[in-house]
C-alpha cells in the first residue's frame, strides 16, 4: 500500500490522523454491537434468533482488535502494527459478511417478516377485522423500508470502513519505510547509500578534479622562486644544491642554472654637512641596503664629518 500523509483530507496521518481512525473503528464496533442486542426488533428483520448476538459477538472482536493498533503505533512496533492490519481486516470482513447474509435473508423471507409485523402491531380480533387489510398494507411497507435501509446502511459503511482500511494499511507502509530507512543508517554493509537522501551534495571525501595551482603535476621536493626579493628592486635570487638535486630530486627541469650569492658594495654616500649639524643619507634606487663593511643584513655604518 503506498504511504498516505493526510487522513480525510485534512488530518495528518501522522499521528492524528491514525489515532483518529483507530478511536473511529472502536467506537463504531462498540455502537453497532451494542445496537444489535439492546435495541427492539427490526420489522423488516426475517433472522434467526442468534443472529443479533453473532453480529455483537464479531463487533466486539473488532473493537478489542483496534486496541492492538493503539499499541502499534504508541510504541512504533511495526511487527505488532501489521498483525493488526490482518486482524483488522479479516474482523471487518467478517462483521461486513454477517450483515450482508442478514439483509440478504431479511429480504428473501419478506413475506414472514410482514406476517411477524401484523401479529406484533396488527393483532386479529373480533372488533378490528376491518382493520386487518390496513396492517397488511402497512407491514408490507415497513417490513421493504427496512430493508432498503440495511442496505443502504450497509454500503454507506462499507465505503468508509474501506477508506479507512487503506489508511491504517497506507501508516503500516508508511512505518516499515521510515524503520528501513533508520536501520540503514546503522547498516555497516550500506554505508552512505544512494537510498539516504543528500549523499550527493557537497560531500568532501567525493573524488573530484581540484581547481589548486599544479595540481597533476609530479610530486618532487623543489623550492618556488621567490618574489619578495623583487619589492627591494633586488634581481631573483636562486639556491643550488650538491649533485643538482635535493634529497634525490633533480630540480634542473624546474630552474635554470642557480648563481652564487654575492656582496655588491653599498652606494650609500656621505654628504657635507649641513648647517644645523645632522646628517641627512640619500637613498639611491639601486641600493640594495647591504654593505662591505657591516654585517650581512644590516646596514652600514656612515660616520659624520664635521667641517
Amino acid at each position: 500500500m503506498k504511504p498516505r500523509e493526510y487522513c480525510c483530507c485534512a488530518i495528518p496521518l501522522t499521528n492524528a490522523g491514525i489515532y483518529t481512525t483507530l478511536t473511529e473503528q472502536f467506537v463504531l464496533a462498540i455502537i453497532v454491537g451494542t445496537l444489535s442486542v439492546a435495541t427492539p426488533s427490526i420489522v423488516g428483520a426475517a433472522t434467526p434468533s442468534f443472529a443479533p448476538w453473532l453480529l455483537a459477538l464479531f463487533c466486539y472482536v473488532a473493537a478489542a482488535i483496534q486496541i492492538l493498533g493503539f499499541l502499534g503505533v504508541a510504541q512504533e512496533k511495526e511487527i505488532m502494527y501489521r498483525r493488526y492490519v490482518t486482524l483488522h481486516t479479516g474482523s471487518t470482513i467478517a462483521v461486513f459478511a454477517i450483515a450482508a447474509v442478514w439483509t440478504i435473508v431479511s429480504a428473501a423471507r419478506h413475506p414472514t417478516a410482514q406476517s411477524n409485523c401484523e401479529s406484533t402491531f396488527f393483532p386479529i380480533t373480533d372488533s378490528n377485522v376491518s382493520t386487518s387489510s390496513e396492517g397488511q398494507t402497512l407491514c408490507d411497507i415497513f417490513s421493504w423500508v427496512d430493508v432498503g435501509l440495511m442496505g443502504g446502511a450497509w454500503v454507506f459503511f462499507a465505503v468508509v470502513q474501506t477508506y479507512l482500511l487503506i489508511v491504517v494499511s497506507s501508516y503500516g507502509a508508511a512505518q516499515r519505510e521510515d524503520h528501513e530507512k533508520y536501520d540503514a543508517l546503522n547498516d555497516s554493509t550500506k554505508p552512505l547509500t544512494d537510498e539516504i537522501p543528500m549523499t550527493d551534495r557537497g560531500d568532501p571525501w567525493d573524488s573530484r578534479a581540484s581547481h589548486e595551482f599544479d595540481y597533476g603535476r609530479a610530486y618532487g621536493h623543489s623550492r618556488k622562486e621567490s618574489t619578495a626579493s623583487t619589492v627591494t628592486g633586488a634581481p631573483i635570487q636562486t639556491e643550488t644544491y650538491p649533485n643538482g638535486g635535493y634529497g634525490g630530486y633533480s630540480t634542473a627541469s624546474h630552474h635554470s642554472p642557480h648563481q652564487q650569492l654575492a656582496r655588491e658594495p653599498s652606494t650609500r654616500k656621505a654628504l657635507s654637512p649641513s648647517s644645523d649639524g645632522y646628517f641627512q643619507p640619500t637613498s639611491n634606487a639601486t641600493d640594495d641596503y647591504m654593505s662591505q663593511s657591516g654585517p650581512v643584513g644590516h646596514p652600514a655604518l656612515v660616520q659624520h664629518h664635521h667641517a
